[in-house]
């Protein structure tokens, strides 16, 4: 009698391993139905993760119930539409944004301000914004750090960062906003942070952190890596491409340097 033998997949242990779509299979020339249909979910995922909005009011009882004061503005698109299909419209705030920035208590010439914004994932912004503020902020408020009130921005773009940092004085600005989703996450959490914010700065002059989320970057690990940023940035005065992150250097050279 003919048995059949099972042969394992070779590429079953490194799938374990990373979100990425690796060793699929197949079914005759074509994918397994059930891949088929994960890749649709992670579309539609993504699609929805697109065109949500930000529910504002939860995400400040969330900020409240971690005892971090916000304020909310909004930019100059006026709906999701605008905002997708105008990309400069998300990067100026609104004339009632402007004058409720104008009229905010805050520290005289704060250090940072933070933003939480919607980009391209309201609900990368919804779930993992707060949890990796009460992380951070204890952390720069030990230090000594000044901190504007938390600027929630519906519509928002990266460099509405730099408008909102003017606006306030503030040295530095970082923003947390939901990146553009792939098929392996819907629910990314970029943050960039730039020096001296004001209207002209460029991609050049920001840093980036991303995929910040529990199954990527974890809380921990991005509040680390942004604090070593930030606090750098504000001794040197710089962000961007000359600012690096050399804690990995630094430390080798320790290790080098003992006897």
């Amino acid at each position: 009698m003919h048995r059949s033998i099972h042969h394992p997949d070779p590429w079953s242990a490194l799938r374990s391993h990373t979100s990425a779509r690796i060793a699929l299979g197949r079914a005759g020339a074509s994918l397994p139905t059930a891949e088929v249909l994960d890749f649709a979910v992670a579309h539609a995922a993504a699609r929805d993760a697109v065109h949500a909005a930000l529910d504002v009011d939860a995400l400040r009882a969330d900020l409240s119930s971690r005892a971090i004061p916000s304020v909310v503005l909004s930019t100059c698109a006026a709906d999701r539409q605008a905002y997708l299909q105008r990309p400069n419209l998300g990067r100026r705030l609104d004339e009632a944004s402007r004058a409720a920035l104008a009229a905010m208590e805050k520290p005289e010439t704060p250090d940072i301000v933070f933003i939480i914004a919607d980009g391209l994932s309201a609900p990368a912004a919804q779930r993992q914004s707060a949890p990796l503020l009460s992380v951070l902020l204890p952390m720069l408020q030990k230090a000594g750090s000044r901190i504007a009130p938390i600027c929630i921005v519906r519509q928002a773009r990266v460099a509405v960062q730099d408008e909102i940092g003017a606006a306030l004085g503030a040295k530095l600005a970082v923003i947390l906003i939901g990146e553009r989703p792939g098929l392996g996450t819907a629910e990314s959490l970029g943050a960039y942070l730039v020096f001296d914010p004001c209207a002209g700065r460029t991609d050049a002059q920001r840093n980036c952190i991303s995929n910040i989320r529990p199954g990527g970057l974890t809380f921990a690990d991005a509040a680390q890596t942004l604090y070593y940023l930030i606090t750098e940035s504000l001794r040197r005065r710089i962000s961007g491409v000359g600012l690096k992150d050399e804690r990995a250097g630094l430390e080798s050279s320790r290790r080098e340097a003992m006897p």
